[in-house]
């Protein structure tokens, strides 16, 4: 499937997803561009990846009840992103900025969830093997964010991102050419 179209798929499975607020659906919809994130380092994906979580925080937290305006803000996404790359940034930049605007009272709660949602998008993407200064960069945040995040989540810890010691890499080789 060429990008373009997943990117599309994507937002338009998002905007149902909103419309029946199913947060888990929203989840996995941004967990799906994580793994583009990680192959392109797009900053367009980084952007729908961190919106589609920090809708599902919103919602799951019960931040917003009225998602008219920003089904709509999805729309324009969707519509821009069939027409021109740089319209889709905007529009973008405005769906986040709407997202905020809708409960006025919650800004300060919502902004927390956008700055939570992109340690956490950080997070899944240097899980996938980008390096931990190049996500930072990405994603806005510092890199003692992502590290301490990273921490508290062992994903420093897992098995992927070890390396081998030499006599395991020689065992490897071993066998593979031996």
């Amino acid at each position: 499937m060429e990008e373009g179209e997943n990117v599309l798929r994507i937002l338009e499975e998002a905007k149902v997803a909103l419309k029946n607020k199913n947060v888990l659906k929203l989840k996995q919809l941004s967990d799906q561009t994580n793994n583009t994130v990680s192959r392109t380092q797009d900053a367009d994906n980084i952007a729908i990846a961190v919106i589609i979580y920090s809708l599902g925080k919103i919602i799951e937290k019960g931040y917003v009840k009225d998602l008219r305006i920003i089904i709509k803000g999805i729309d324009k996404v969707i519509r821009s992103a069939k027409k021109d790359a740089v319209l889709l940034k905007k529009n973008l930049n405005q769906l986040r900025a709407d997202v905020g605007k809708i409960s006025p009272r919650m800004k300060k709660h919502i902004q927390e969830v956008f700055r939570k949602a992109s340690i956490n998008k950080a997070s899944k993407i240097y899980e996938h093997g980008v390096s931990m200064e190049n996500t930072a960069k990405l994603l806005g945040i510092t890199v003692w964010e992502l590290a301490n995040y990273a921490g508290q989540t062992g994903i420093s810890d897992s098995p992927e991102s070890k390396t081998l010691g030499t006599r395991e890499r020689i065992k490897i080789v071993e066998e593979i050419f031996g």
